[in-house]
């Protein structure tokens, strides 16, 4: 069965939480809400959603900087609303990262349809890039993956086998938290029986070979859970 879509909600009138919740669950997907901004912030990551409502007036912190701050980490679409109506603020939002743009009061109808032309974008995006045999991981390594070859500035890095699967499954994943459990059986097999600790030495090779000096690391580690790969330019 397919994975539930995720929706957060980022939004302090409760009332319009609900209306939304009720409206996104009747349509299938998995739906939390946040009634502060920092709330939100803390919840993107261990909710990880497909989509983002986010209100522009939060009582602690402004929308925008939520924005801001997740459009810097994650490649999440995010629909903002508010009662405002002023096209600067319409601009500003956009210029900051954020998809779209509805103002209160809305139909709930033109809601769940920006919703869904965000996923059918996000879902043509992801063919188009699964397409590609060329793959840009960042400025500095990149994948052939019709020659199976890995590139760092131009030049071939000789990876094993079970090295290369690993990199492509975070390339596959960017942005996801990945458990040792999970990469263990994505990579190895259900039946291998080897230990987790296979997984942090295949890491440590991976960066030992990639990892550029002065830059952040091809592959992060998430303290206690597992690891993922983050979106960098």
């Amino acid at each position: 069965m397919e994975d539930k879509k995720r929706i957060l909600i980022i939004e302090d009138e409760s009332s319009i939480c609900d209306i939304l919740s009720y409206a996104f669950r009747k349509e299938g997907y998995l739906v939390k809400c946040a009634f502060k901004g920092k709330d939100g912030l803390s919840r993107v990551e261990g909710f990880s959603p497909d989509v983002i409502i986010l209100d522009l007036m939060l009582p602690d912190i402004s929308g925008f900087d939520v924005c801001k701050e997740i459009t810097a980490k994650y490649k999440i679409p995010i629909i903002m609303l508010t009662a405002r109506s002023d096209i600067i603020d319409k601009v500003l939002g956009l210029e900051l990262g954020a998809d779209d743009y509805i103002t209160k009061p809305f139909d709930i109808r033109e809601v769940t349809a920006r919703v869904k032309t965000a996923f059918r974008r996000m879902e043509n995006l992801r063919e188009t890039l699964s397409n590609r045999q060329m793959v840009y991981i960042n400025d500095h390594v990149n994948i052939d993956k019709k020659a199976m070859t890995v590139y760092k500035d131009g030049v071939e890095v000789k990876l094993k086998p079970k090295e290369y699967e690993l990199l492509l499954l975070f390339c596959e994943n960017k942005d996801k938290v990945l458990t040792r459990e999970e990469i263990l059986d994505r990579v190895w097999g259900l039946d291998y029986e080897g230990g987790l600790r296979t997984v942090d030495v295949h890491v440590q090779r991976i960066r030992k070979k990639l990892d550029v000096e002065g830059a952040p690391s091809i592959i992060d580690t998430v303290f206690g859970i597992g690891y993922k790969m983050s979106c960098r330019s």
